[in-house]
Order: C-alpha cells, then structure tokens, then sequence
C-alpha cells in the first residue's frame, strides 16, 4: 500500500494540529510560498531592456501618476497629458491664492499664506492598511502625522433629538451601549443558552455585559463616567452626567451608521495624513516624473489601431497635436471619455456610461482662532443630520493662533446636491447657519469660506464614481480590462473608489497586463 500523501494532506494535517501559523511555515518550508513574501499590493515590472515601449497617459491624477512613474522605472518612455493647470486629479490641496476651477463658480482662496491654512479638498486621511499609498510617502520622503478621525468628545447634533441641541460623541455612545447592555443582560435566559452556554459561560457573558455597558451589580445602567464628568473628577469626587432618554438616542440618525464611523475597515484608528497637504504626494511624484507630464493638455480624439493608440489633443497655446504611442493608459472620469471622438467598440462605451457620477461636497473656513479647542476638541469630527454633515478640526498645528476648519463634507448625494447648486456666497450662509447648530458663536469666529463642488470642477464633473450591484455585474470587467491597447485606470476602476488606494491598485492592474503581454511577445521573438 501506497503511504505517501501528498503536500495538501501534509498541510491539511498541519492545520488541525498547529492553525494557519503552522500551515504558512510549512509551506514556506515545502518551497510553496516565498520566505519573505513582497509587500501586499505592490508591483516590479520587468525592466525594459532593448524594448522600451512609448505609453501616452491621459490625466495625471494619482493613477496616472503611479503608471508613469512605474513605467519610467522599468525604463519606457511615457507622455502625460493633463487638461488641468495642475497635475494630482482629485488630490487638491488649497493654500493662500489658489484657483478653484469650478464651472461656474470659479473662486480664489483666500487663507492667510502660512504653512498650517490649507484645506485638502479631496483625498484628506490615508487608512494604515493602504500600503501601496503609504509606501510611495516613504519611497518619497514624504512626511506623516497623525490623522484624528474618530473623536469621542466632538459633537452629535441632529434636529429630531435632544432639542436640537448638540451633545458630547461620548454621551450618546456611552448611554446607547449602556441601555443596550442592561436590556439584553436582563433578557438572557440560562435555559434558552443551555445548548451553548454552560452555568459558568452564561455568567461570564453577564460579566461581559456589565463591562460593556457599564451596569451595576442588579444589571440596570446609571450612568456612566465614560461620558464624561458634569462635575468635579479631579480634587473633588467625579459627578457623572445625567443619563438621556433612550427613546430619544433611538430617535436620533446616528446610531445608523456614524456612531459605528471609526470601525469601519477605511476608518479605523490610527490614520494618518502627509505634514503640510495631501498634494505633497503629489509634489513627489512631480519631483521624478514632471518632465513627461504636459500641463493644459485636453486629449480630443483617441484612435485604436491594431499596433498601438494615437491620441490627439489641444496643447496651452491652441494648437492641436498627437501622440502615437505603444499602450494608452486613460486617467479621465469615464464619464468624459464618451464625449471624446473615438473608435472605441460600442460595448465599451455602454460600460463608459455606465457608473454614476458622486457629487461630494466640501467647504473650509480660516478660523479667528481654534475654538474647538477651547471645547477640548483636538481633531476629529463632529455630525449633523444638516446637509453640512461633518466639521472637521484639524489635528495640526495645536495651540497655534489659528487654522482651516471644514465646515462642510456631504458625500451623500442629496445634501451634495443642494449645496452645490447655491453660488459660492450661498452656499457659505448655509454652512454658517447650519454650523451655528453645533458651535453656537460659528458666524464669529470664523471667515473667508471656500468651497469644493466636485460635480461642477472642470475636466473632472465628478467624485467617487458609484458602481450599482448591476452597472457592476454588467461593465466592471470590461473597464477593467483593455480594449486593444487602451486601459482604463483610476479609483473609478477599483472596487475602492473614493480613495487613492484604489487609483493606484488600478494602475498596478492595467501595468502588470501591459508587462505580461510584453513578456509573451519579447519570448516569442
């Protein structure tokens, strides 16, 4: 009888006794994975050689970016062109004397010109886990520091509860968790656990509910310190604040999804943002691939032939040219490509069409001086149930005289919407009314609004790109993979968009399938 087995039975009966820790080892051991495994996301392409292929980019958004500056590596030669005075796409840090390119709406910012006033109008934190992002920041030596997302002493406002009057992050959660905890202590029925839970489960899973919400002994929530003190807690014993209604927390819109904010997989603790702007990622880039990147350039017309991609555009000063190049990597929001002459196929094009443009909204303010703080909020965020949806207080530049607060971040389309279709003077009086709901003396303390309608900035019309479960059945893979040579890319064409995560990881995508067919046709030759 034959007793050998094979390497999966080998791995299998490795599981059972060790675990996965057990079963890595042993296949590292076995040869089956490398030692040391290259970081999750990341990509090498093959170096060029004596074949070096010419790629035209169009847009150079963070995608765009990532492409050239691979592709420069591997030693191709490449052509960016950006319709925009300004390379980085939706990476858009505003400072003193900065343009908003808003189709009818343009503005000039107006903060004071210091290192500390500046408002990132897109693209704001970077979650730990997008390594390929944070990779770059180190690969160009780009500074981070601490992002606060999540703050339990920032504000819950919301018009259908407390009177409209805001209340401390921590309270509501606090009393939310704690009358959740006493009602589901007290319903826990030993006979109904039996089948799962012996006398000494069930009686540490009480202890896990009295820790959880804070219950006494006789299982009945009273209040908690984890809300804070009313009074006293330092040379006087702590009085805990008044516990509120739950049926009025229940009537609040915050437990539906913001009071979970900072557990989402994107948002968790600790984030992180680049010292001085988020466009300082850009600047890194600029700094080793800017002389391929062409400025004022709007790519008009693309032509797929069966040997490589010819696209025409408008230059700076009017005049029209082309560029004939091996591969096409297209930056543009899908949207825009349709509007483009082409020879694209009609499938394409239906998938083109298909996602639906996100019309987030943000707005900034240059504070008098850091109120928040006086209210013992340093960074974070603070939630309405107004279309404003968020203020943010920035995590930098502590104590300093003063700073950029957003007074406004509607990602949903409604409260986007409606605040973008109020001109610019608009649009800051209803942030400064909806504000005053949150800190009382709003109007006073800060000035010199500026917003960001992303629906309406020019040469992208867009933000976010939505792909419904059936645009997404439909026409995701046909964006995702090539037609001929023209790619697609873009966090358009992730299944993370909204983040610049998603924008490279697209460029890895369509970059890693240029290097193989180069791959098959240099071992044919």
């Amino acid at each position: 009888m034959d007793t050998r087995i094979s390497r999966r039975q080998l791995l299998h009966a490795v599981g059972a006794a060790g675990g996965s820790a057990a079963v890595h080892a042993a296949a590292t051991a076995l040869g089956l994975l490398p030692a040391v495994a290259r970081g999750a996301g990341q990509i090498a392409l093959r170096p060029a050689g004596g074949r070096p292929r010419h790629v035209v980019v169009i847009g150079a958004g963070i995608a765009g970016l990532t492409a050239a500056y691979e592709l420069r590596k591997a030693g191709h030669r490449c052509t960016v062109l950006e319709a925009s005075h300004r390379p980085g796409g939706r990476n858009l840090t505003l400072r003193s004397g900065d343009v908003i390119d808003e189709l009818g709406a343009r503005q000039t910012c107006e903060f004071d010109d210091h290192p500390d006033l500046y408002f990132n109008a897109g693209p704001a934190r970077i979650p730990g886990n997008h390594t390929s992002l944070l990779r770059y920041c180190r690969e160009f030596d780009v500074p981070l520091e601490i992002f606060v997302n999540d703050n339990r002493s920032a504000w819950v406002q919301d018009d259908a509860a407390f009177g409209g009057r805001p209340i401390r992050n921590r309270e509501y959660m606090t009393d939310a968790r704690g009358f959740l905890a006493e009602l589901l202590a007290k319903s826990v029925d030993p006979r109904a656990l039996d089948a799962r839970l012996d006398a000494d489960d069930h009686e540490r899973l009480r202890e896990f509910l009295r820790a959880y919400g804070d219950l006494d002994e006789t299982l009945a929530y009273h209040g908690s310190d984890r809300a804070g003190y009313a009074s006293g807690g330092m040379t006087t014993p702590g009085v805990k604040k008044p516990v509120r209604d739950f049926s009025e927390l229940l009537g609040a819109n915050f437990w539906r999804e913001h009071m979970h904010w900072g557990e989402l997989a994107d948002q968790t603790a600790p984030m992180l943002q680049p010292v001085g702007g988020m466009d300082r990622i850009v600047d890194g880039f600029m700094r080793r691939i800017g002389d391929a990147v062409e400025l004022r350039a709007a790519a008009h017309e693309i032509r797929l032939g069966e040997a490589g991609v010819e696209v025409a555009y408008t230059g700076a000063g009017g005049e029209v040219r082309a560029v004939r190049a091996d591969y096409c990597l297209n930056n543009m929001p899908a949207h825009l490509v349709v509007g483009l002459r082409h020879n694209l196929p009609a499938r394409y094009v239906r998938a083109l069409s298909a996602p639906e443009r996100g019309s987030l909204f943000k707005l900034a303010f240059q504070a008098k001086r850091r109120f928040w703080e006086d209210e013992q909020i340093y960074g974070g965020i603070s939630w309405t149930n107004q279309d404003i949806t968020q203020i943010w207080y920035p995590p930098h530049g502590i104590h300093s005289r003063g700073g950029v607060i957003l007074g406004a971040y509607a990602f949903d389309d409604a409260p986007g919407t409606r605040l973008t279709r109020l001109s610019p003077a608009e649009r800051i009086e209803a942030t400064l009314a909806q504000g005053e709901k949150v800190h009382p003396d709003y109007r006073q303390l800060v000035e010199r609004g500026v917003s960001v309608a992303w629906y309406r900035m020019n040469h992208v019309l867009g933000c976010s790109t939505r792909w419904t479960d059936e645009a997404t059945r439909d026409h995701f893979a046909t964006l995702q993979n090539p037609t001929g040579r023209h790619y697609m890319v873009g966090d358009q064409i992730s299944y993370h968009p909204g983040w610049q995560e998603g924008a490279i990881q697209s460029a890895y995508h369509a970059l890693q399938d240029i290097d193989r067919r180069e791959r098959e046709a240099a071992d044919a030759g």
